[in-house]
């Protein structure tokens, strides 16, 4: 198999609402794709999409999406759905994801009746913007409102100090929570693993990559890693690192990094690769106002994998889903 053309793309798409956390807001998604053509005349995909907020450096970006294509042509060439390609095994139809809404503030009824009436029995939300204390009483009241059995996956994207995590994770004794990121703003092994004792839920490391050393898996001080392929360089990286957790213990979710359809087809392929039976962080794609192709849709919580060979990125500028 020989490259016989190659090219970069540059897209900038709308979000349907300014995505907030606790480290900025942003409304606009910036990136390119790559394109191959192979001497079969075979296309592949990647898609680079920095974002120093989530920890995706250009160079981490820029490798996630040069291995995605080649590996794309790889599959295509085997005649292979990605993630059959990836684990050796027949090849997943779907993978659940959890339903996104955003900064807890900015939650609104009926995007909240939309992620339930799509399915979603796990829902992300960002905390550690506001006082721990109001959204802890905002978390109660979505509660109310939620049927019997749905969860709330939250975020503090590095919000908190050890005394303020500690008072928020004790607060939320009575509620449904699936587990909390990343919820100290300067995280140690000693710290999470103080702060994973007070919580019956998983915390989970994100961005905190630094912490991803030899002692970290030795000895783990929470239960879950959250992976986002772009900022670990690439599919078979991110591969290398769930085997290397799971095989201690930990949790393993695929996240995205709010790529385009291409870069979160992707990252579906390597969940479904890994991870089948976990509830993933891929429901992002209806954030996106435009976007580079056609995105997986997801029915009843479910991600749909595309069947036939390769990555199955269809491209193509788009406008996404209607807005709930």
């Amino acid at each position: 198999m020989s490259i016989v053309a190659a090219d970069w793309l540059p897209y900038s798409l709308p979000l349907r609402r300014p995505w907030q956390t606790s480290q900025g807001v942003f409304d606009v998604r910036q990136g390119r794709l790559l394109r191959l053509i192979d001497d079969g005349a075979r296309q592949a995909w990647g898609d680079c999409a920095p974002l120093p907020e989530f920890g995706i450096d250009e160079s981490a970006a820029t490798a996630f999406a040069e291995e995605t294509a080649m590996l794309d042509l790889a599959a295509q060439k085997a005649e292979q759905s990605l993630n059959a390609w990836l684990s050796g095994k027949p090849p997943e139809e779907s993978i659940a994801v959890n339903g996104n809404l955003g900064s807890l503030s900015s939650i609104k009824d009926d995007a909240l009746k939309q992620a339930l009436a799509t399915g979603y029995s796990i829902l992300k939300i960002k905390v550690g913007i506001g006082d721990w204390r109001a959204e802890i009483a905002h978390l109660q009241r979505l509660n109310k409102q939620l049927p019997r059995g749905t969860l709330f996956r939250l975020d503090a994207n590095a919000a908190w100090k050890m005394d303020e995590a500690s008072a928020f994770v004790m607060a939320c004794a009575d509620l449904p929570i699936e587990s909390l990121e990343e919820p100290l703003s300067q995280p140690t092994p000693a710290g999470l693993a103080s702060l994973q004792g007070l919580a019956s839920f998983p915390l989970a490391v994100d961005e905190s990559i630094q912490l991803l050393d030899a002692p970290f898996f030795d000895h783990p001080p929470v239960r879950r890693l959250v992976l986002k392929p772009a900022r670990h360089g690439g599919l078979l990286a991110t591969m290398g690192l769930a085997l290397r957790a799971q095989a201690r213990g930990i949790e393993c979710v695929v996240s995205s990094g709010l790529e385009s359809a291409c870069g979160l087809l992707a990252c579906a392929h390597l969940a479904a690769a890994i991870a089948p039976w976990q509830t993933h962080g891929l429901g992002t794609a209806e954030w996106l106002a435009e976007d580079t192709g056609a995105s997986p849709p997801v029915s009843a919580g479910r991600l749909i994998l595309p069947r036939g060979t390769g990555l199955g990125f269809v491209p193509g500028l788009t406008q996404a889903a209607r807005k709930p």
